[in-house]
């Protein structure tokens, strides 16, 4: 039955091509920068202000990776030079490893232009406004 097989994948070509001429899939376009949301120090979650100071004395930080290069290949952030952005765990309570909330900067390390929040895992960034 090789060609059920054929078949099944005509479908859903057909199924994918219906779909993106009727605008059905769409790709996900980052927020016009001046439009992006913040998020204050003391709005950040658990130890968020503690890793935001900690980034700004250079450390220590919870995990190995912290303050290593953020390549902002979801483009969500303002486009710059590779190793402009550094990323940092901000913990969550109860899980054993880095969860999914980090701080993002951008600039020198210890003193960084600017700083975002993301809570889910880079899919979305809240500039963090001191």
């Amino acid at each position: 039955m090789p060609w059920l097989n054929r078949f099944k994948l005509v479908l859903t070509g057909l199924a994918l091509a219906a779909a993106l001429l009727a605008g059905g899939i769409q790709a996900k376009a980052p927020p016009p920068w001046g439009q992006q949301s913040t998020i204050s120090l003391a709005e950040l979650p658990g130890p968020g202000e503690e890793i935001y100071r900690r980034i700004h004395q250079g450390g220590p930080f919870v995990s190995e990776k912290d303050g290593s290069v953020f390549g902002n290949r979801e483009r969500l952030l303002p486009a710059q030079k590779r190793g402009f952005y550094r990323e940092y765990t901000v913990p969550t309570p109860g899980l054993k490893h880095r969860g999914v909330r980090r701080i993002v900067c951008g600039g020198q390390i210890q003193r960084p232009e600017i700083c975002y929040y993301t809570a889910d895992h880079y899919e979305s960034f809240r500039r963090i406004a001191p």
